[in-house]
């Protein structure tokens, strides 16, 4: 009997799993079921390719090897239903992550605009750090995704969307040390810079833009979200940078913040469309024509609001 997709899936949620009760709920059979096809699928190979612990299971070399090609398999296979589901432009289901300083801004405006293109579009997304989206992308677990350039990882085709720039925030008492002009982004006090946790690629670019080559001392508390560290420069527990995008939402929470430009070159991140190399293309251009136009309309309006 020759090998099936169903089990290189099985096989690779074991994998992941590394357990047999786990992968087992993953892919909704019951574990004896799971066992019964992991061990068809080492007959049909011939070889051993599960080393099964007490409470682990340790995948032999046979077994590494099969889980990287079984993935490359699996992947190119979602990459075809992708692209006989979208042959025709922006329909069908669409698999969209996004990285967590963009979506609570971008995504409200851009997915009026994509529900109001097709309302049969079934839409499901995913927020996370650039790290996962990446990961997730080139697994196939995700169309495309919204994230920061550069990319850092082959296999990988970004369309940029647009430019958006770093403000300064503070309290009014903390930025009135900048009072005589605008201030250049390695002018800001590392002791009074605020940023996110590790992982967030604007905490790594906020650093960049600084100059500096760590995280600051005693006042980095390390937020989660931009809402959290919008709350504490507000209340005047540090500086912080904040993207254009973001500016209105978090003005509106947090009326007393106080926003200052830099000197230019003004610091920007540029934010893409990524997609697999391998992916179907016809439907990017019109993803990535409603999310620039969503981005841009955010930044127009912050730029527009008489508060910088």
């Amino acid at each position: 009997m020759a090998l099936t997709l169903k089990q290189l899936t099985y096989f690779v949620a074991l994998a992941e799993a590394r357990s047999f009760g786990v992968a087992a709920a993953k892919v909704h059979i019951s574990q004896p079921a799971l066992s019964l096809q992991i061990k068809e699928l080492e007959l049909n190979l011939g070889t051993l390719l599960v080393e099964r612990l007490p409470r682990d299971i340790r995948l032999t070399r046979a077994g590494q090897t099969l889980l990287e090609r079984a993935r490359a398999v699996l992947s190119d296979l979602r990459d075809l239903e992708h692209a006989v589901r979208l042959q025709q432009g922006l329909t069908g289901r669409l698999s969209l992550g996004v990285i967590p300083t963009v979506a609570p801004y971008l995504l409200p405006q851009a997915l009026s605009r994509i529900r109001a293109r097709d309302l049969t579009l079934d839409i499901r997304i995913r927020e996370a750090q650039t790290a996962v989206l990446v990961e997730a992308l080139a697994a196939g677990q995700l169309d495309a995704a919204v994230m920061s350039l550069p990319l850092e990882r082959g296999g990988l085709v970004a369309e940029p969307l647009f430019e958006d720039r770093f403000v300064l925030a503070g309290s009014e008492t903390r930025l009135s040390r900048f009072a005589g002009g605008a201030p250049r982004p390695k002018e800001v006090p590392q002791d009074h810079l605020l940023l996110l946790d590790e992982g967030h690629c604007l905490a790594d670019q906020a650093l960049e833009v600084c100059g500096l080559n760590a995280r600051p001392g005693p006042m980095d508390m390390g937020a989660s979200s931009l809402a959290t560290l919008t709350g504490l420069v507000a209340q005047g527990f540090g500086l912080t940078l904040l993207p254009e995008i973001a500016l209105t939402a978090e003005t509106a929470a947090a009326p007393q913040l106080c926003l200052r430009r830099f000197a230019g070159p003004e610091p920007a991140r540029t934010l893409a469309l990524v997609r697999r190399e391998t992916s179907e293309a016809a439907w990017v251009s019109d993803l990535a024509a409603l999310l620039r136009e969503a981005g841009e309309d955010l930044i127009s309006h912050a730029r527009g609001a008489g508060r910088l």
